[in-house]
């Protein structure tokens, strides 16, 4: 594809146009008419050439608002790009087409894929963007609206191919779609621009928007991440209660004074180890025997 930018065109104001062909479309009426009113033939030929010159000036008028741009173009090639907004005038033989620089958005169809793990994910993503090239937006592809879309498209669902969902092994630190959307949406937004680069557009911000299991895995995935949950709960709990029953034989056995301690063999420690565990690791209130004889019985 031959390499081409965007640069200056030959455009101007059109108010000095406007009034000039207004003015010489008006003096070759006059001519014409004066020409009809003396009888003089010779006056209608360069008064009807006169009114034609004034309307060959007022062809080359056109109107430009805010944020939009004249590519212009003369027997089909490029003569640069006219962007500033109001009445303009540009040489009448040449076309001007006309580019919106506006910052647009659109959301990509939510579409089903795998991801790195082989898992199937419906994955969406909004795309902003705006043109900042009008000549590559023009010549460098058919139609830059819909190859920006098509080219969204393929990023979103490359990108779900290069992460997996979620991760369940805390071992292995991986990035993931659900965990790390900073980084997912900073990858997506460099992909798209690398494809957007030859229509000349600037992509502002992409990020997902719609992320979920597909419909035939997403029961079973939701039980495993609860059973994780579940797991990591249980762990915790584990631990704490670990840590509770250690301070408590601890502190039975110094007392917090003299004579009131309480000092407990291997086999009791073990015994009043296994009952406080059992009753703050328990899922559900434990119902305990009290114990009314002594120790030794």
């Amino acid at each position: 594809m031959t390499d081409i930018a965007e640069f200056a065109g030959s455009g101007r104001s059109g108010v000095p146009m406007l009034l000039g062909g207004l003015a010489t479309v008006l003096a070759g009426a006059g001519l014409v008419a004066l020409g009809v009113v003396a009888e003089a033939p010779a006056l209608l030929v360069p008064g009807i050439v006169v009114a034609l010159a004034g309307a060959v000036i007022l062809l080359g008028l056109y109107m430009l608002q805010p944020n939009k741009a004249a590519v212009l173009t003369l027997f089909g090639a490029y003569r640069g790009t006219d962007r500033i907004a109001g009445l303009r005038w540009a040489n009448p033989l040449y076309n001007s087409a006309k580019v919106s620089l506006r910052v647009r958005n659109f959301t990509t169809q939510p579409s089903k894929v795998n991801d790195a793990n082989g898992n199937p994910i419906i994955i969406a993503a909004v795309v902003v963007w705006k043109v900042t090239d009008t000549a590559r937006a023009s010549f460098g592809v058919d139609d830059f609206v819909d190859y920006v879309e098509i080219q969204s498209e393929s990023a979103v669902r490359q990108l779900a191919r290069s992460y997996p969902y979620d991760s369940f092994d805390d071992d292995v630190e991986v990035s993931t779609l659900i965990g790390d959307t900073g980084e997912v949406n900073q990858n997506l937004a460099i992909e798209l621009q690398e494809r957007a680069d030859d229509a000349g557009v600037e992509i502002l911000e992409s990020r997902l928007t719609d992320l979920s299991y597909a419909p035939e895995i997403a029961e079973a995935m939701l039980r495993r991440q609860q059973a994780s949950a579940i797991v990591a709960a249980r762990a915790k709990i584990v631990e704490g209660a670990v840590l509770m029953v250690r301070d408590a034989v601890e502190q039975l056995e110094q007392g917090s004074g003299d004579g009131d301690a309480i000092p407990l063999d291997r086999d009791r420690r073990a015994t009043f180890a296994s009952n406080l565990m059992t009753v703050i690791a328990s899922d559900t209130p434990t119902t305990p025997v009290v114990n009314v004889g002594t120790l030794g019985h």
